[in-house]
Formats: C-alpha cells, structure tokens, sequence
C-alpha cells in the first residue's frame, strides 16, 4: 500500500469513526436519561453488570482476532485472495468454536447469577435476563468473522457505519418499547434481532466488495507457518485478554458483591463511566484508526521513520486526553445534573480518581496501536497477569479503605507498572530500536504539560461561582475549549511533532485544492 493510499484510508477512518460516534453517542444519552426514569437505577445496574460479565466470558475469543488481522495485513498488502481466504475460512471455524465455549461458561454462569447480582427489587427472573444476554453474545461470535478484512484493508469506516446505523436503529426502537410497554425483556430481545441483522448486513457487503470471499467452500488450509505464529501470538493474547478482562472488567463486580455499595452503586457508577466511555471511545477510535497504517509502516523495516512517527501520535494521543480529562472533569457535574438530576452526583474524590485513571489508561494508546500493528503478543504474555494480580488485589484492599475509589486507584497502580516496565521494553525499544530514557522523558514531558494545564484550567472555572447549572455547562465547556488547547499548542508549537503535523495538514489542502481549481 502506497503512502498516500495510507494517509488518505487513515483521514478517512478517523472522518467517520468521529462522524457516527457522535451522532450514536448523542441518542445514546437520551436513550439513557429515558431508561433511568422509566425503569430505574436497579435496572440499570443489572444492565451494566451483565454486560460487564459478558466483557469477561470474551476471554473465551483467546486474542485469535487480533493475531488473524495481524497476518491479513501482508496478503491484503500484496493482494494474495488465495491467503486471504484461508485465514477468513480459519477465522469462522475458530468464532463458531468460540460461540460455543461462550454458550458453555454462560450455562454454568446461570445458577450463580442472583448470588452476584445480590439484593435487588427488580421482578423479571435475574436468570432469564442472563439467558437472553448470553443469547445476544453467542449470535454476535457467530456472525462476525468477515469483518476481518475491513479491518486489515484500513476500511475500518464501513463497520463504523454499518456498527454505528444498526446501534442507532436498536436505540430508537428501545426507547420506544420502554415508553410503550417498560418492559426489559422485549428490550433485550429487540438487541438480539439487532446484533443478527447488524453482522449479516456486514458479511454481505464484505461479499459484495471482496467477491473471492462470498464462497468459503474449497478453501486451502492456511499453511503452517502462518498457523504457528497465529497460535503463537494467540498464546500470548491469552494472558493479554485475561489480564485485560480483571484490570478493566472486574469494577461493577467488586463494586455490587461490596458490602456497603451494592448493585445501585453499580447504577450510579454506570452512568459517570458511560459519558466517560463516550469521550475516551471518541479519541481511542482516532488513534486506533491509524492501527492498520502503523502495521504498513512497520513492514517497510525504517526505525528511524517509525520512531519519529510514534512521537507524533503521541503528541496528538496526549494533547486529546489532556483537553478531555479536563473537560470531563469540568462538564461532567452540572451535566447529570441536568441531564438525570442531582441524586446522581457521585462524591468529588471519586471523580478526580477517575480522572487520572482516565488519563492514565487513554495515553497507552500509542504505544498499544504500535504494540499490535507489530505483533507483539507472546513475548510479553506474563505481563498482563502481573498487572490483573496487582490490579485485584489492590483494587479488594483500597475499597475497603476508601470506598468506591479504591476500585479506580487499584486500575491506576496497575496500569502504571505495565507503562512503567513493559512498554518500555516490548514496544519502545524491541520494535522502534529506542532508548528507555527517551522514552520516559518523553512519557513525562506530556504527562507534566497536561497536569499543569487541568490544574490552570480546574482553577479558572472554580473561580467562577455560577449557581444557574445550564450557564455554569455553558461557561465551563467555553473554558475547556480554549484554554487546554491553547496551551498545548503555544508549549508544543516549535517541536518536530507539531511540525509534522502541520506539514500534512498543508499536504492535503493542497490537493484539494489543486483538484477542485485546477
């Protein structure tokens, strides 16, 4: 793939990653706001704990998508139909496997489900609801192995589309059968119809636009070599998923089996976590896009180039959580307030714990695009077990002493010993040849730029005392929009990275304009 194909594929991932989440994201505050009020905060919280639990069965998919697209990646690049099909026909033998695993450790779920759950006056059969979540997730495994390929040909952007229209149908169509009847199972059932149709629409749009797809039959197995390495990786993205799932999956488990917080601490927390997830999942699919052109990069072997290129996403990476730590932590507040009432406020010190778990998690971003464009899963396996060890016994410790916050402090320590040792070693200095004090000197250089500009910015708008909650939204969005970025950009204006940045910006004004004018 040419240098400009790669640009233009990455434009074009971000433009409509952005785009739909947004519009998705808008319909899915007012879907929220309208669940709360018609159903009530225990319904919510078994909404969020069940999908919670499914997040961790996922453990059962064992890291083959990932290792799968990453060996798409050359034969896409090269256009070998034949190996691609291979390793698509691979891919649907081990999702159907996977389905059926899942389907299993669900089933044996089912019995314990109201022991987890714990004391709630929600009156549908906790364990019917489980069955009808375990439903949906088996049918979305079944279905969505040809998604594979958008993936590895950068076409990212139709599964946004198509992920995105679907979500956005399965919310109207919710809303209105919570208005009509407030009944949670046609709920669930209308979002097994949805994941169906969602992943069908997807598989006949990947045989429509890849022809040498639509028939599976009489394929070539894949050839050994590519299959040792997949199961190689996939023996490393074991422990990836496993620890993944206990530092990032395990927080409304703790959270309803503690003691004196339970499944409507669950509820309340859900809701701060979900306008949480909406901004994080924004900048995470920005720099997430660009996965697939980093794994093109990576095959033409230039460490020098690479380097120079992870500095720059870096940048970009560290500038959007910075502008978004502040502005959640700024606009979070008066927007429940307005948008669910003030009951729904959690104590301050949990926000601000929030807050850095947030910053913390969005800026290994860079580095884990660069991590899994290369490939690397099986070297630093352990890793993660390390991390999911620290991360649960922490986390069981912490809340015992500082309540709903400890959860989030024992993610933050957690999550500081995977930035601190093995990104360093795995990513920084395996794949990029770089040294580990340029690495920390470069981790510490944005990490101190953005504390300084949330405590300028958080002082600022604390100076204001505005009682009229739309005003105080009002002028506090106005704050976050101008003071984080202009700081960043008057502190990272002269540095090579922002250099880079402005030279493509030129690039493609340039060709638009050449192209509309000329």
């Amino acid at each position: 793939m040419n240098k400009n194909n790669r640009t233009s594929n990455s434009i074009k991932n971000i433009f409509f990653s952005v785009f739909i989440y947004i519009l998705t994201t808008i319909i899915g505050f007012i879907f929220q706001s309208i669940f709360i009020k018609t159903l009530g905060a225990e319904y919510n919280g078994v909404k969020s704990l069940f999908s919670n639990i499914f997040n961790m069965l996922s453990i059962a998919e064992l890291g083959f998508g990932s290792a799968i697209v990453f060996n798409l990646y050359k034969p896409v690049a090269e256009e070998d139909c034949e190996k691609i099909r291979s390793l698509v026909k691979f891919y649907k033998i081990v999702y159907n496997i996977i389905a059926g695993i899942i389907l299993i450790l669900g089933m044996i779920l089912i019995p314990v489900i109201p022991n987890i759950v714990g004391n709630t006056s929600v009156p549908e059969n906790i364990r019917f609801l489980f069955i009808l979540y375990l439903i949906n997730t088996v049918f979305s495994y079944l279905l969505t192995y040809k998604r594979s390929i958008l993936y590895a040909d950068q076409k990212e952007y139709i599964t946004n589309i198509v992920d995105s229209s679907f979500s956005l149908i399965r919310q109207i169509l919710q809303i209105g059968i919570i208005l009509v009847t407030k009944n949670f199972i046609l709920y669930l059932v209308i979002q097994i119809i949805i994941t169906i149709l969602n992943n069908w629409l997807l598989n006949y749009i990947v045989n429509r636009k890849y022809i040498f797809l639509k028939d599976l039959k009489n394929v070539k197995p894949i050839d050994n070599d590519i299959k040792n390495n997949i199961f190689t990786n996939v023996k490393g993205l074991l422990f990836h998923k496993i620890g993944g799932i206990i530092v990032m999956g395990t927080d409304n488990i703790i959270i309803s089996m503690t003691k004196n917080l339970g499944i409507l601490y669950v509820g309340l927390y859900s809701n701060y976590n979900m306008i949480i997830q909406s901004a994080t999942s924004l900048f995470k699919k920005v720099i997430t896009s660009l996965t697939a052109s980093v794994g093109n990069l990576l095959i033409e072997n230039n460490k020098l180039k690479s380097r120079n290129i992870y500095k720059s996403i870096l940048l970009f990476n560290s500038w959007i959580f910075c502008f978004g730590v502040i502005s959640i932590y700024c606009l979070i507040e008066p927007f429940i307030k307005l948008w669910i009432g003030d009951e729904f406020i959690l104590p301050k010190f949990v926000l601000i714990t929030l807050m850095v778990n947030v910053y913390v998690q969005g800026i290994r971003n860079t580095t884990s695009i660069f991590k899994d464009a290369a490939g690397i899963f099986y070297k630093d396996r352990y890793i993660p077990l390390i991390e999911a060890i620290i991360n649960l016994i922490s986390s069981i410790i912490l809340v015992r002493i500082f309540g709903l916050s400890g959860i989030f402090m024992g993610t933050i320590i957690s999550s500081l010993f995977l930035i601190i040792y093995s990104y360093p070693k795995y990513v920084y200095k395996l794949i990029l040849d770089g040294e580990y004090s340029e690495f920390f000197k470069l981790h510490l250089y944005h990490l101190s730029i953005t504390l300084g500009i949330c405590l300028i910015t958080g002082y600022i708008s604390s100076l204001i005392i505005i009682s009229n909650v739309w005003l105080k939204l009002i002028f506090n969005g106005i704050i976050c929009l101008i003071i984080p970025n202009l700081l960043y950009y008057l502190i990272t204006r002269n540095s090579q990275e922002f250099k880079f940045y402005s030279i493509k910006i030129k690039e493609i004004l340039t060709k638009k304009i050449k192209k509309n004018f000329v």
